[in-house]
């Protein structure tokens, strides 16, 4: 939406139209079967979100919370014990942030490269064109926030021995991205064609990860961290830039509030623990935990809690 100036920004926004920006924990709308693995014995169970943006489901039919394009992607995979995401690849940038549950994050064709385990708090952040997969380790269910690079990140790339199984549970991808479901009846189309497996060229062509690369792929939660601002993802922060988007923590102790902000471009927030108010264009917005709020761009906000807080906050970098 283009804004001409921050008054402006101000008389267009009030409550009401500042709730409809917000996605509650509570209010998810799940799809049991938004990818090629979705019935895969042990990745059968999982919940796959779109939450912001255009969405990176195979299936069409994946409910999208707020449709706005915003230069990224964010979801969310909500799975219980052994659940797993299968091993794929993705062209922009993949970054999660584990709300609760004990994850275990596999790296290559068939998760043995390296291995990352990571706890609520924990950020992980994932190279380009690597395979990576993840199993909730833990044993309660588990859900993990996440943010993919770029309005339209590009389809989803599987190792080899995912199109297998997916065919021998009623699963077709086809080369335009779509998964046709044979085992409710639905046909590949005439004009269409089945995803060719991923070759041996394309796999080689991949980043392999090693153990020694943890650092670059996962930032811990310090329960230690005094209030303020930690850009985890962007210039200044402790992993890698991606594009199109930073991410930072904001930590807020008990009655605390951040500084007075109009962000240029759009901001995001989410609630990782404890629960917030979001003070914008003169309105007060409650979040709780699990919660997620799309700030307009321009749009005077500051952050407040009267319990003590951990916000995650992703702004659009143009």
């Amino acid at each position: 939406m283009a804004l001409e100036t921050t008054e402006t920004v101000q008389q267009e926004w009030n409550a009401v139209a500042l709730e409809a920006r917000i996605v509650r924990y509570g209010d998810l709308v799940p799809c049991l079967n938004a990818f090629v693995d979705s019935r895969t014995p042990g990745s059968d169970a999982k919940e796959n979100f779109t939450i912001i943006g255009p969405g990176v489901s195979e299936n069409p039919d994946q409910h999208v919370h707020i449709a706005e394009p915003h230069g990224f992607n964010i979801g969310g995979a909500r799975q219980p014990p052994e659940c797993v995401n299968s091993q794929h690849s993705h062209e922009t940038a993949e970054v999660f942030v584990v709300h609760s549950g004990q994850w275990r994050f596999d790296f290559g064709e068939n998760g043995d490269d390296a291995q990352v385990f990571a706890s609520p708090g924990d950020i992980v952040s994932f190279p380009t064109h690597a395979f990576r997969g993840f199993r909730n380790v833990g044993e309660d269910t588990g859900f993990l926030w996440s943010v993919l690079g770029g309005d339209d990140p590009g389809r989803v790339l599987w190792a080899p021995q995912v199109f297998e199984l997916a065919r021998e549970h009623g699963l077709v991808l086809l080369e335009t991205g779509a998964l046709v479901d044979t085992a409710a009846g639905q046909q590949v189309p005439a004009d269409s064609r089945p995803m060719p497996v991923t070759s041996r060229e394309a796999i080689a062509a991949l980043r392999v990860m090693r153990p020694g690369d943890e650092s670059e792929v996962i930032a811990r939660a310090d329960p230690t961290a005094d209030r303020g601002e930690y850009p985890v993802i962007g210039p200044d922060g402790v992993l890698p830039t991606a594009k199109g988007f930073t991410l930072a923590r904001i930590v807020l102790d008990r009655g605390d509030a951040t500084a007075v902000a109009s962000p240029d471009e759009v901001e995001v927030v989410f609630v990782q623990r404890g629960a917030a108010q979001v003070h914008c264009a003169g309105a007060v917005l409650a979040l709780g935990t699990g919660d997620t709020m799309t700030v307009p761009r321009g749009c005077t906000r500051r952050y407040a809690s009267d319990e003590g807080a951990e916000l995650i906050v992703v702004r659009g970098t143009g």
